[in-house]
């Protein structure tokens, strides 16, 4: 070859390398990678022109049939390859089979039975009707609930008008009361009707209010007079108002006192009565007496310790006096309780302290002779007698105690009731008792036996 000619050969080829590597499309390259990348290309923008278009779902049957391109398949669809045709087949799954499916996606995987696809927008449109859709629920199940609360209970105004219809008025408390107090006091009123009102009266009047009402429109001062009827059994149920109506409540106590309650009380107890009147009157008198000194007080002045020893020494009148005696232990232990209290806590108020102070009660019992009294009650049969009484010795041991000692039968009573209650505490331990009710009252003796040696 000319050499001129090889060396313009050269200078040819080494100008198209320069070109090649500042610009690339100048460049030489692969035919085969070439033609690669641009069908990976073409594939990419492919898929993503298939992201942003909603596919077209195919609804296959229990049958094969051709799958073609841009078909979305459903979820759990069978899917094959003809090897024969090169084209992809579809069809449902087996019932068997969809739940062998199901069974798996349980173990972890996650099964999609939606059939449908759905833009972001449609997310957002269905989430928003699902909130509206629980609010129109929320407030159908109020609805529901508010028809049925009606339909259970009715207004109170619609009931008056349909007892009104039936001739029932519906009447509060108070206005029973009223009612109640004005057939008592009417003189039109036979004896049974009379007495029927108080029995119905006093199951009102164990609650504090209505007791209260019961004075706030006089009707208190009604029953307390009842007590001077000359009908024994208007005497009984007038006390047994008056008892239920003095429980623990000391609006309804001060006023009773003021009204000349335990005058006319102690004057039936000190009369020729029948046992179930005095019985009732009794009550009352210990529902007046409890936690009120002032009452105590009045009590001692109009000579109450003298018509209870009186009532005790009747005969016949033993439950009476087992109760007698419960009261006086209950006021002694009262007024030393209400003293050690002020002593310890110091939150007595002064005024009912000083009222106390007041109630010469242990003076009274000693200088009346119920030292005697009491220890003779030992006799009764009962062990619940029994016991009350203990327990009264006891509190009057500081008081009486002279007394006892001066009592051979005081001595030869406790002895014969230690024996016994050894006897009976005996077995209560046998049968696996440790803390018996006789082992009780055989520690009561003893502590009293040991006091008095």
């Amino acid at each position: 070859m000319d050499p001129l000619g090889m060396l313009l050969g050269l200078l040819v080829v080494s100008c198209f390398t320069c070109l090649s590597h500042q610009n690339p499309e100048f460049a030489l390259t692969n035919p085969a990678k070439s033609s690669t990348k641009d069908t990976e290309r073409k594939e990419t923008a492919a898929e993503e022109e298939l992201d942003s278009e909603i596919l077209e779902v195919f609804h296959p049957t229990h049958e094969w049939q051709a799958l073609q391109p841009g078909q979305a398949v459903p979820a759990g669809s069978h899917v094959r390859l003809n090897l024969q045709t090169g084209a992809r087949e579809v069809k449902l799954q087996d019932e068997d089979e969809f739940r062998n499916t199901l069974k798996g996606s349980k173990k972890g995987k996650r099964l999609d039975i939606n059939t449908n696809t759905y833009t972001s927008q449609d997310l957002k449109s269905a989430l928003a009707k699902f909130k509206e859709g629980a609010e129109m629920e929320s407030s159908k199940e109020d609805k529901a609930r508010q028809a049925e609360v009606k339909r259970l209970f009715r207004p109170i105004e619609e009931l008056k008008k349909d007892f009104e219809e039936l001739n029932v008025v519906i009447e509060t408390d108070m206005q029973i009361m009223v009612r109640l107090i004005n057939k008592f006091n009417s003189s039109s009123s036979s004896l049974e009707e009379k007495i029927a009102a108080l029995f119905d009266l006093e199951y009102y009047v164990h609650q504090m209010d209505n007791a209260q009402d019961l004075l706030s429109f006089g009707g208190l001062q009604v029953v307390i007079n009842g007590l001077n009827s000359t009908e024994p059994l208007v005497k009984e149920y007038a006390a047994f108002v008056l008892g239920a109506a003095f429980s623990s409540n000391p609006k309804v106590q001060v006023e009773a006192i003021e009204g000349g309650a335990l005058q006319k009380l102690l004057v039936i107890l000190a009369t020729d009565q029948p046992l179930t009147a005095k019985k009732k009157v009794l009550f009352a008198l210990c529902s007046l007496l409890r936690h009120f000194p002032y009452a105590q007080q009045q009590f001692l002045k109009l000579g109450g310790l003298h018509v209870l020893r009186s009532l005790v020494q009747e005969k016949g009148t033993e439950v009476l006096a087992v109760r007698v005696v419960t009261l006086l232990y209950d006021l002694v232990t009262e007024k030393m309780f209400a003293e050690e209290e002020a002593e310890l806590t110091q939150q007595t108020s002064p005024e009912k302290l000083q009222q106390y102070s007041q109630v010469h009660l242990l003076p009274g019992l000693r200088e009346q002779g119920w030292c005697e009294i009491t220890a003779h009650l030992l006799e009764l049969p009962e062990h619940d007698a029994r016991e009350k009484v203990l327990q009264t010795l006891g509190a009057l041991l500081a008081t009486c105690r002279d007394h006892y000692h001066k009592d051979p039968q005081l001595s030869k009573m406790l002895a014969s009731l230690q024996a016994e209650y050894q006897a009976l505490a005996a077995l209560e331990l046998q049968d696996g008792e440790d803390d018996g009710y006789f082992q009780e009252l055989l520690g009561s003796v003893n502590s009293l036996l040991k006091e008095l040696r």
